[in-house]
């Protein structure tokens, strides 16, 4: 998998669309997440939808209370595991 595509353990800058908000998030199993700290389950809708993005593309996700949420994907800050990348 290329470096520059959002995977497991990807570490990603982010900006809400709606927002402006910025954060860095990591994807990681559901078993490390800790949203709080950044760590975001690959199973949740936030998480899914960044799987497999590339820097300057726009993830979108279902939020709970029905509208889209939506954020550009600014940055991959830490490669994937799988492109040598460390685990945290």
């Amino acid at each position: 998998m290329p470096a520059d595509v959002i995977t497991m353990y990807s570490q990603v800058d982010i900006v809400d669309a709606h927002t402006g908000r910025r954060q860095t998030l990591t994807v990681c199993y559901p078993e490390d997440a800790e949203p709080s700290a950044g760590f975001i389950s690959a199973l949740s809708p936030v998480g899914c939808s960044l799987l497999g993005q590339k820097a300057g593309s726009f993830a979108r996700w279902p939020t709970p209370s029905g509208e889209e949420g939506v954020a550009e994907i600014v940055a991959i800050v830490a490669p994937p595991v799988a492109a040598g990348g460390q685990h945290p």
